[in-house]
């Protein structure tokens, strides 16, 4: 029996999984809880996977598909979730990953986000960064955020996505939510755009070029507070990427700007939990206090790390810290902590130091070979 994107979306749903990866001569597979698991014994043929990807793409994100190889999109699944859908070719062949949104918008409290930040996040003007690899829930942050502004303040709050995945509601705030390739042609372009709409907040799906980086800057300098993703992990990456997108005759004058304007880098990963059941996000937090803004002034970056080590009393945590925390406290495995740790061979010799036996687990991703 042929397989339907409706039944493969609930099963995913049902198993409170992240991901869906459709692939010819596979069965579907999706990511539960950190782990990949076949969900059927029937490989996927061609003519399947193009089925199911004409079942959810448009005909513009089809016709992208055969021009530049992929298209990238959301859509919502019946009253139940929204999804951030990938079409590609790969071996000639059409594939597709699914990413599930959920639709209740966390707490604080909920992930794990410091309250510290709500402080950071009611200056009314600055750039705040969130960081880290795909997949590592920044968008879950991003959107814990914004609606804990959206309900504590009487703002305008602008949203620049691709796609959007988060949908918000007007609470306190108005919330303009702008779609690039849908309502705007570029990120750079609906920066630019949205000072003339009378912005409090404005945030910046990606800033993936020197034009984007510029612009997000720029908003903050003249009196926005503007929040943007990278896919960096660790303060001094971050800032380290920001600086090196511009060219050399200019890198003195964002090292200023930033010093500046950078209010606070969060970067973060997500790691499964102890009970396969579930993942638990580790953070690191830097916030900006002079110390710090002269260091990205003269170029002394790679002292950043000490700075967030001691500055705790200001709600700072280098990401090795909580990771280490989180084994401590048997929430995360040895192995799983300290293969997203930034710097392994102290982290490994910190955990021995707390005599906790570290037992690496030998099992490998559940049905899938």
């Amino acid at each position: 029996m042929a397989y339907e994107m409706v039944s493969l979306l609930r099963m995913l749903i049902d198993r409170d999984g992240s991901d869906l990866h459709l692939a010819v001569d596979n069965p579907p597979v999706g990511r539960v809880h950190g782990h990949l698991q076949f969900f059927g014994d029937k490989v996927l043929t061609a003519e399947d996977t193009e089925r199911l990807m004409k079942s959810i793409a448009s005909v513009d994100n089809q016709q992208e598909l055969q021009e530049v190889g992929g298209s990238d999109f959301g859509f919502a699944f019946e009253d139940v979730a929204r999804f951030r859908v990938s079409i590609f070719k790969q071996r000639g062949y059409v594939g597709l990953v699914l990413r599930l949104i959920p639709r209740h918008i966390f707490t604080f409290e909920e992930i794990g986000l410091p309250e510290s930040l709500k402080e950071v996040i009611t200056q009314p003007r600055g750039l705040i960064l969130v960081t880290g690899p795909t997949g590592s829930g920044k968008t879950t942050s991003l959107a814990t955020m914004l609606d804990w502004i959206n309900s504590t303040f009487d703002h305008h709050i602008i949203t620049i996505e691709d796609p959007i995945e988060y949908y918000h509601n007007h609470k306190r705030s108005i919330i303009t939510q702008r779609e690039v390739g849908v309502d705007v042609p570029t990120f750079a372009e609906a920066i630019r755009r949205s000072l003339r709409q009378d912005p409090d907040v404005i945030l910046v799906g990606e800033m993936r070029d020197l034009e984007t980086i510029e612009s997000a800057v720029t908003a903050a300098e003249t009196g926005h507070l503007v929040f943007g993703t990278l896919h960096t992990t660790g303060a001094v990456r971050t800032i380290d990427r920001l600086i090196d997108a511009f060219p050399t005759n200019q890198q003195e004058q964002i090292r200023t700007q930033l010093a500046g304007n950078l209010k606070a880098v969060i970067s973060q990963a997500l790691v499964p939990k102890k009970s396969g059941f579930g993942r638990v996000a580790a953070f690191e937090i830097m916030i900006s206090t002079p110390a710090i803004q002269n260091l990205v002034r003269e170029n002394k970056s790679y002292r950043i790390t000490s700075m967030i080590q001691t500055g705790h009393k200001f709600g700072m945590n280098l990401l090795d810290e909580h990771l280490l925390a989180l084994y401590r406290k048997g929430i995360i495995k040895y192995e799983d902590a300290v293969s997203r740790a930034q710097l392994s061979d102290e982290f490994a010799q910190q955990a021995q130091a707390l005599g906790l036996d570290i037992i690496p687990d030998k099992k490998g991703p559940q049905g899938v070979h």
